[in-house]
């Protein structure tokens, strides 16, 4: 049944963000991730990646591809991520379970290195771009931006540091993802729900 064109009330009866009623792994993830504060380092980095691995493609296609995509990558522990070689890129560019991207491949790499490279912790490093939270829910998702003045200083920060596939609008994603905003539409159970961190 539909609530409005951005809420759809599922057959469970809970109203969620209509973008997440299709797929049973977009409904799961809608109510245990996005949104969701996110400060562990690691997951933090996967999400860095996979924002950027999905740059041109559905987010459905990365969610599918990501226990294959965590094999590959060593869990995303940036330690052992940036000890890839070009042995392993030629490796993945084979790995049909994943994205075969070379240079998204490659910029997993490289970022891996320069997180390792940063002079504090990942999570403090994103999250001191993170906005203040809003006083009131989205009423739809035509209020929900694509790029924020918080999201090109932290792609432009990123840069500088030398974090490739980390473009504004993809890190605005990765906001979303990470619960340092709060796109859920009003009348969606999680919006401003002040959820636990996952």
């Amino acid at each position: 049944m539909t609530a409005g064109v951005d809420v759809i009330v599922g057959d469970d009866g809970v109203p969620r963000c209509a973008w997440s009623a299709g797929d049973p792994e977009y409904r799961r993830y809608h109510d245990e991730e996005w949104g969701r504060p996110q400060r562990d380092p690691v997951r933090l980095f996967e999400k860095l990646c996979l924002e950027g691995f999905q740059a041109g493609l559905s987010w459905i296609t990365i969610l599918r591809r990501r226990p294959a995509f965590r094999e590959v990558f060593h869990g995303f522990e940036p330690v052992r991520v940036a000890e890839m070689t070009e042995a392993d890129v030629e490796r993945l560019l084979e790995d049909a379970r994943i994205i075969r991207h070379r240079g998204k491949i490659e910029a997993t790499i490289s970022n891996a290195r320069a997180t390792l490279a940063l002079d504090e912790p990942l999570d403090g490093f994103l999250w001191a771009f993170a906005p203040a939270a809003r006083s009131r829910a989205l009423a739809s998702f035509d209020e929900v931006p694509a790029v924020t003045p918080e999201s090109t200083a932290m792609s432009r920060a990123l840069r500088a540091k030398g974090f490739r596939f980390v473009g504004p609008t993809t890190m605005y994603a990765l906001m979303q993802a990470t619960g340092m905003v709060d796109d859920h539409v009003a009348g969606c159970f999680r919006a401003g729900a002040r959820p636990a961190a996952v």
